[in-house]
Parts: structure tokens; sequence; C-alpha cells
């Protein structure tokens, strides 16, 4: 078996954004997300798999076994497994989760750091393996919309006296999409601003703050 098959997918990085020093394409995200491990029923023998992540199996059919993700859709794409959808990814708790995110504008609520990536990898290869399939991409949809218009709220508050960002709580992806602009936001208000704090650092009244989204 190969162990990590190249899939076109994967090949056609061209069509995303140069990643910069400061992020990632969404494709290098992705590939970090597939070592993320999930439960697969298998209908196929076989012994254990001795990887760099660590050991994994052996695989009898029709019982439950923990996987990387990308091996989980390799099996997938051969027929030779079930994808067990992960506690999360249920209509009942990511309700909660969308409600709690509408209540607390402040704070955001802890999911997987790479619920995005997984959740669009079983969408892709493993539809048929979510129940509810289509709400539970509704609803995590909706989570994401509101988890980024509290991230802008919180940036819209940065200023020539902000000299941290605290945003707790936050997905692979949210924290790649929105640390380029916070770096360069932040550099370009230490650059404009330096002269303005410099000419009242001796004022007691007036100390850089420190922007906190929980």
């Amino acid at each position: 078996m190969r162990l990590r098959p190249h899939s076109p997918r994967r090949r056609s990085v061209a069509i995303f954004p140069a990643p910069s020093r400061f992020n990632l394409a969404a494709l290098q995200v992705e590939f970090l997300a597939e070592d993320e491990t999930i439960g697969i029923i298998p209908s196929l023998r076989m012994d254990p798999l001795h990887l760099i992540s660590g050991d994994f199996g052996p695989f009898r059919p029709q019982i439950s076994a923990i996987v990387p993700l990308w091996l989980a859709i390799a099996l997938k794409k051969r027929g030779k497994c079930r994808i067990q959808a992960p506690e999360w990814m249920t209509v009942e708790r990511l309700t909660e989760v969308l409600e709690e995110e509408r209540q607390q504008p402040q704070e955001f609520r802890p999911l997987p750091f790479h619920y995005i990536e997984i959740s669009r990898l079983l969408f892709d290869h493993a539809q048929d393996d979510i129940p509810d399939c289509y709400l539970v991409r509704s609803l995590i949809e909706d989570i994401r919309n509101v988890r980024f218009h509290k991230i802008e709220a919180g940036l819209e508050k940065l200023s020539n006296k902000t000299f941290a960002v605290k945003l707790t709580n936050l997905s692979a992806m949210e924290v790649n999409i929105i640390r380029p602009f916070t770096v360069r936001t932040l550099q370009a208000l230490f650059k404009h601003g330096s002269d303005e704090y410099h000419r009242h650092s001796d004022d007691r009244f007036s100390q850089p703050t420190v922007i906190r989204v929980s």
C-alpha cells in the first residue's frame, strides 16, 4: 500500500496564493490537518502499520480503529472502510456551539484546531458517512462566519498603542488567514505612531494596550 498517495488536488497548489513568510497556503494547512486521527470501520484484514506518527492497527473487518485522516481517506477511496464522523461533527453539538458563539461576542468556543480542514476533507471524500451532512455543512459555515465577524471586531480595536493581540481558541485556518493582516497592521501602527508614542512615553496615563478576544 502506498501510505501517502499523491492526489491531483494537492498538485494544484498554483491555484492558491503563494505563501508568504507570515502564513501558509490553504493546501499546506490542509496537509498538516491530515495527520489528525479519526475513527474508521475497516472492511479488510490487515496487519499493523508502523508509521512515523505511530503504530496503527491491526485492522479487522467491522472492528473500529483509529488512523491518521490521510490514511482513512486513502482507504475510503478504495472502498476499504467507512469513516466515523467526529463527535463534535453532529447537528446537536454544532447547534450548541453556534448558539454559544452568538451569545458570547468576546469569546471563541473551543473547537478542534483543524476543524475547518477536517470538515472540508470529510465533505469532499466521505460525505456519505456523515449523518445529516448538508445541515452539518451549513452549521459549520455559520460558525465560521460568526467567528470571523468576532475576529474583525477585535482587530478594529487596534491602535498605535497596541503592542499585542490575544485571540484564544482560534483554529489553524483562522490564525493563518488573520496573521499576515495583523502583523502588517501592527507594523504600520508602530511605524506611524512611534513618534507620538515617544512624545507621551513619560505620561503615566498613556500606556500601551493589549487586545484580548478569548
